[in-house]
C-alpha cells in the first residue's frame, strides 16, 4: 500500500492534506506533536475513508526530526510515495522583539527540516523514478514582510529552494511543488467570526479545505507550483514588480507605522 507523509497532519491546512490524500486512496503517515488531535484525525479518517492512518508524535522543530521520521519509515517498511511538507509556524511580533528560541524554532521547522526531510526521501524517490514532493511556502516569500521577518524569510528560503529542487529531481519522474498561499482560515490569524466570513467572501481568504484541494491537484498533475485564488495571485504580481523605493515609502504610512511600533 502507498502511504503519503504530511508534517503538521492534527490541524488545519495538514489536516486537510491527510483527508484528501485518503479520499485519493493513500494510507496516510501522521505527524506532529500534537498526540491527541493526530488521535482525532486518524479515527476521522479510518471511519470515513477506511483507509490506514500511523501517526508520529514527533517534535518537527527539532533537528533530529527528519533522520527519525525516515528511519521510522524505512524500519516498518512503509511505502511512502508522497511527501507534504506542510508544517509552519506564524508569529507575529518583529526580530527585536521576539525570544531567539523561538525564532531557532521556526528556522528549524520550516528550513531545516523540510530540507532533510526533501533529501532522504527525495532520494528514495530518485531511485525509484517516482515520487510526488510538496512544499508549503508563502505568498510572503515575495516580499520582505514587517512584523513577520521571520516567517517571510523562511518562506522565500522555501520558494528558492523548491524551484531547485524541482530541476534536480524532475528528469527522474519526481515531481516538485511549492504552493504559495495568502491567507488561511485557521487559528494562526486572530479574527472574530464576522471577519473571517468576510475575508472569505471577498476571497482575500481561503478555507483550508478549498488549499488542500487545489494544492493536492496540482501536485499530482506535476505543476512546478501554484499560486491559489485571484486576490493572492494579484498581490504576488504586485510585489514581483514593486521598487524597494516604493515599499520603504509605503512603510512610513502613519497605520502601517503604528502596527509597527506595537509589535
Amino acid at each position: 500500500m502507498s502511504y503519503a507523509l504530511i508534517t503538521g497532519a492534527s490541524s488545519g491546512i495538514g489536516r486537510c492534506y491527510a483527508m484528501e490524500m485518503s479520499k485519493r486512496g493513500y494510507d496516510i503517515v501522521a505527524v506532529s506533536n500534537q498526540p491527541e488531535q493526530l488521535d482525532e484525525v486518524a479515527k476521522e479518517i479510518t471511519t470515513t475513508y477506511n483507509a490506514k492512518v500511523v501517526t508520529l508524535n514527533i517534535d518537527l522543530a527539532s533537528e533530529q526530526a527528519a533522520k527519525t521520521i525516515f528511519d521510522i519509515c524505512t524500519e516498518r517498511g512503509y511505502n511512502v510515495e508522497v511527501l507534504i511538507c506542510n508544517a509552519g509556524m506564524l508569529l507575529f511580533s518583529t526580530l527585536v522583539n521576539t525570544e531567539p528560541e523561538r525564532l531557532a524554532t521556526i528556522i528549524t521547522l520550516h528550513c531545516t527540516t523540510t530540507t532533510l526531510l526533501c533529501h532522504y526521501f527525495g532520494k528514495l524517490f530518485k531511485s525509484r523514478h517516482s515520487g510526488h514532493i510538496l512544499i508549503m511556502s508563502s505568498s510572503t516569500a515575495w516580499l520582505p514582510y514587517p512584523t513577520i521577518a521571520h516567517y517571510s524569510a523562511t518562506k522565500a528560503y522555501l520558494k528558492s529552494f523548491a524551484s531547485a529542487l524541482w530541476y534536480e529531481l524532475h528528469r527522474y519522474g519526481v515531481s516538485v511543488t511549492a504552493i504559495y498561499p495568502g491567507a488561511v482560515n485557521t487559528p494562526f490569524y486572530k479574527l472574530s467570526d464576522r471577519a473571517r466570513a468576510l475575508f472569505l467572501s471577498l476571497g482575500v481568504m481561503m478555507s483550508p479545505e478549498k488549499l488542500a484541494r487545489r494544492g493536492v491537484k496540482a501536485m499530482m498533475r506535476g505543476r512546478r507550483r501554484l499560486t491559489p485564488g485571484f486576490f493572492t495571485k494579484t498581490v504576488v504580481a504586485i510585489c514581483s514588480i514593486l521598487p524597494a523605493r516604493l515599499f520603504e515609502l509605503l512603510l512610513h504610512l502613519g497605520p502601517i507605522k503604528r502596527l509597527l511600533d506595537r509589535v
